[in-house]
């Protein structure tokens, strides 16, 4: 079916698009088809054939399509329905409702739906008492259609009613009005609810649908002591397995309405409800029954959790209350292994958390009596959760799937998050708690011990020191002193040891002597490569914390180190994270002992480098340059040192640092001693954009951490970087360049290659740009982040007397590069630049307002260009900070310029006319002051150019 024949929306032509979408092989003939489709459905002769398609002899595929024109003619274009229309429409639709009661299920819902609509766009004035003239209109006997078929019609209708309010497209003063008229039909609901679901005939499909009713009337927040009765009915259901889904889900959509906690009496009601589930929740987990188990655990969640304060502050209920916080522990106990036994206890964790706040938000006397009764309920949660965070053993846990292993790994996060929590309300006494524990399990010379228990204590020691300062807990020397009495025979309790060691590292930096007895255990692991993760991690943050008491250890470290990392016993990321370790703990030494590490680790990877750089380049050897390019970027990004004397201030408490160093930069050295290697690989690499990344990260990270003693190198690299992007320009070398602009344009030693640098850049990007900026989007976006970077020096340079240092190469090529981006998304990077540094500068800063002028004009053609159709309707608000900074500081300019853009015939888009050009220009002129009117004139107009004004496609906009 052609899309261009919009005028021949027939019913043959619908039929015919019908059966090329679900019935034609051809991929292209379909999705023709269907926007075809959409293109009739909302076409007025929509109204002519959606009732010759709802006939009884067409299949339903087509009687569907018929049922869905109707409901978006009624939903979107309402406006479009003569008043004197509605009562026969409504007719119709009740005629058509009636007829599929007992046809086709997925007809009847979409005409249901269409009717439902019909009912929101007329209440309350036009339709007053809508819903009970439906319960009236299928309640009285006659006509072809038995009663349960209307009955099952009518709740389909009831249901779907707060649904489609839900997704209505109302405006927002009828929404209020039609939500009011529809909470007072609830009276004309409830009554009939209540009769099928209590009256011992109804089917179990009948009670099914009026339960999913229930559900759906709810979410209007309908009052909880108005539908108490059916609540109760709920639960009585669920005893049947057919309804036990549906009763479910109504009971827990009723009362996780907000409003609901405000019917106290009702909620008390409910409490005794949920616990006398406890029976039936125990024999579905005896007899393996999750799916109910799951239910009845999410309906005392969903009590608990939601109502948690309103039942806390019912003090002569205390009883009930706590039986139900109870109930719930069992649910978060419930037995078997998550998530293969079980996937209840997941949902509980919440509710602890809520628990907690609402008893630690009490006033100090009412929480201390709280506590005296929760206390202990929460030392329990704690026992509760790390049995549940315990690994099955071997056997079962080998014949996980790795997505099981995987949820697994989140629960865990989950319950590890939960003790940490925790820990705000119980304070050191929990540690004191888990260390007892430990002690007893290591001690214990019976073989009833499993790892799997001692690894669940280190590991609730380990959510808790990880996020929480332990460093005065008195229970960490003894914990740092049972470690190594630990039987490690298993890869999850070695990761955990690692782990907790590492969570342990700042504790370690203020108690140094402890470290002897962890460091060969965290060095010994390093040789396993199934802990690799945990071993090289906590390595990393031992030499970050302690670097100062290391350099004892150091030789030890460095020789481990060097031996994995030769073997190759890790992945990439993890060797990645070792020489970042090492970087650390190089820091602390004597620069002579730097050196020579230095020379020791680095040596074999340069003179591996060098052969490779010999060699015809190939994937093979490709993988191998990054990979060592990327172990020297990342020990320079840690090898810091001056990092001590930052560290310590004027009144800072006295900390331990290595001595002053003196010399040149280690890191310095060793590059000014391969940067010819390095320019060798790039002469034969530099077609590839991975390896110039991988050698651009090298200096960019020295620069970052070196700062200004990189400053011996700027010249030499300036030289490098320019004949890079001269020969083939890539978004790296544009985002070191940036680097180092940041750090040495104010420096004027270094001042003339940053400059030559920046004009060489500046020149090749925009020849780039003339040829088609879209083809290279991350050169655009790392040249736009340069120029913002230069213009933020021009403006300091200016305002603290220096000498224009970026005057020249910033200004001149300004023009050029606005014209090259004009219309494109990147444009709104340069617009930032000129809103947020130069517009507001133009009157007190000379050079700036020299800019504005010759070049505002072009700044605004761009602008207007955008709004009138070349960039994303998403970004107008950006278009519109522009106009109104421009006309907050250049109102004169800008009202000339807007005169001379918009005379233009066809500009910004031929859509528009001259006298809406006009009442656009004064629209903006006129307002200095309301910014958000601003954004609102924008998207306004440029609905108008896009020729969208007044569409559905506004209606979200």
């Amino acid at each position: 079916m052609d899309p261009d024949t919009a005028a021949d929306f027939t019913v043959e032509n619908v039929e015919k698009a019908l059966h090329q979408l679900y019935y034609d092989p051809n991929i292209e003939n379909k999705n023709l088809a269907q926007k075809w489709l959409m293109q009739a459905q909302v076409s007025p002769q929509a109204w002519q054939f959606c009732w010759v398609l709802l006939r009884p002899e067409k299949v339903p595929e087509i009687q569907y399509f018929g049922a869905s024109a109707l409901h978006t003619k009624i939903s979107r274009y309402w406006g479009d329905i003569p008043a004197e229309q509605y009562d026969t429409l409504k007719t119709q639709l009740f005629s058509q409702i009636a007829h599929f009661a007992s046809g086709s299920k997925i007809v009847l819902t979409r005409l249901c739906v269409a009717l439902a609509s019909l009912a929101l766009n007329m209440m309350p004035e036009a339709w007053p008492g809508a819903v009970s003239e439906m319960v009236r209109m299928f309640q009285e006997e006659g006509g072809e259609v038995d009663g349960r078929a209307r009955c099952l019609a009518l709740l389909e209708l009831l249901t779907v009613l707060p649904e489609e309010f839900q997704t209505s497209r109302l405006p927002q003063y009828r929404k209020g009005q039609v939500r009011g008229a529809l909470g007072r039909e609830w009276t004309a609901v409830y009554p009939l609810l209540q009769q099928l679901l209590r009256q011992p005939d109804s089917p179990p499909l009948v009670k099914a649908r009026v339960l999913k009713c229930l559900s759906s009337w709810v979410l209007l927040d309908v009052p909880l002591n108005e539908s108490e009765g059916l609540v109760e009915a709920s639960f009585t259901a669920l005893a049947d397995p057919e309804l036990f889904d549906t009763a479910v889900e109504a009971i827990v959509n009723t009362i996780s309405q907000p409003d609901s906690q405000r019917y106290v009496n009702t909620l008390l009601k409910l409490v005794p409800q949920v616990l006398q589930l406890q029976e039936q929740l125990r024999d579905a987990i005896q007899n393996g029954d999750m799916e109910t188990s799951h239910g009845i655990c999410r309906i005392a969640v969903s009590l608990g959790e939601n109502h948690s304060r309103a039942l806390l502050e019912q003090v002569e209920h205390w009883q009930s209350f706590l039986a139900l916080v109870n109930m719930i522990m069992f649910c978060t106990g419930i037995p078997g292994h998550y998530p293969v036994n079980e996937t209840t206890s997941s949902l509980t964790l919440t509710f602890w958390y809520t628990l907690q706040d609402d008893i630690m938000s009490f006033e100090a006397e009412k929480q201390a009596i709280y506590l005296q009764v929760y206390r202990p309920v929460y030392f329990q949660l704690v026992d509760v959760l790390l049995h549940k965070a315990q690994f099955p053993t071997d056997e079962e846990y080998a014949s996980w799937s790795s997505d099981e292993k995987e949820q697994f790994r989140i629960y865990r996060v989950d319950v590890s998050d939960t003790l940490m929590y925790v820990y705000e309300m119980l304070g050191a006494e929990l540690l004191s708690n888990l260390y007892d524990k430990l002690g007893r399990v290591l001690t214990n010379t019976e073989p009833t011990t499993t790892w799997q228990h001692t690894e669940a204590l280190l590991y609730g020691f380990q959510s808790i020191a990880e996020t929480i300062d332990v460093n005065y807990s008195d229970v960490i020397p003894g914990l740092i002193g049972l470690i190594p009495r630990i039987n490690i025979n298993n890869v999850q309790l070695a990761d955990t040891v690692m782990f907790t060691i590492g969570a342990l590292a700042e504790w370690l930096a203020d108690h140094p002597v402890m470290l002897s007895s962890v460091l060969p255990l965290v060095l010994q692991a390093l040789g396993n490569p199934d802990l690799s993760v945990s071993s090289v991690s906590t390595l990393k943050k031992i030499c970050r914390e302690c670097k100062y008491d290391l350099p004892p250890y150091a030789a030890n470290i460095v020789a481990v180190s060097q031996e994995v990392l030769i073997k190759q016993i890790h992945k990439t990321s993890q060797c990645m994270w070792l020489m970042q370790a090492l970087g650390f703990l190089l820091s602390a030494l004597p620069v002579e002992e730097i050196l020579r590490n230095l020379h020791s680790l680095i040596t074999p990877y340069i003179q591996q480098l060098e052969k490779l750089a010999g060699e015809t380049p190939n994937p093979s050897n490709k993988l191998a340059i990054i990979h060592i390019l990327g172990l020297l970027s990342n020990l320079f990004t840690t090898l810091d040192i001056t990092k001590q004397e930052e560290e310590s201030g004027e009144n800072a408490p006295p900390i331990k640092s290595a001595p002053p160093q003196t010399g040149p930069n280690p890191v310095v050295v060793v590059l000014q001693q391969v940067f010819a290697l390095i320019q060798t690989v790039l002469s034969k690499w530099l077609n590839d954009s991975q390896v110039v990344e991988a050698v651009c990260a090298i200096f960019e990270k020295s620069v970052k951490t070196l700062l200004h003693d990189f400053a011996p190198m700027v010249s030499q690299l300036s030289e490098m970087l320019g004949q890079m992007y001269s020969t083939i320009p890539q978004a790296s070398a544009l985002d070191l360049t940036r680097q180092m602009v940041h750090i040495f344009a104010s420096e004027t030693n270094n001042f003339p290659p940053i400059k030559a640098l920046f004009e060489l850049v500046t020149s090749v990007t925009l020849t780039i740009f003339q040829q088609g900026p879209r083809d290279h989007p991350d050169i655009v976006d790392s040249f736009m982040q340069l120029q913002a970077q230069v213009c933020f020096w021009f403006l300091i340079s200016f305002t603290l007397g220096f000498s224009l240092l970026f005057r020249c190469p910033f200004l001149s090529h300004f023009s050029s590069l606005l014209s090259c981006v004009t219309g494109s998304l990147q444009t709104l990077v340069l617009l930032g630049q000129w809103n947020t540094e130069l517009i507001p500068r133009c009157a007190d800063i000379p050079p700036v307002g020299q800019v504005v002028q010759e070049n505002g004009k072009l700044l605004l053609l761009a602008v207007l260009e955008a709004i009138g159709g070349q960039s994303s309707r998403s970004v107008m608000d950006q278009f519109a900070e522009v106009l109104f900074c421009l006309n907050k500081h250049c109102f004169a300019l800008l009202t000339v310029w807007l005169k001379e853009a918009l005379r233009s015939p066809g500009f910004p888009s031929s859509r528009v006319s001259n006298e809406q050009k006009d009442t656009f220009s004064q629209q903006v002129l006129r307002e200095r002051v309301n910014k958000r009117r601003v954004k609102d004139i924008v998207k306004e107009f440029t609905l108008v150019c896009r020729g969208l004004h007044g569409t559905e496609y506004a209606a979200d906009y």
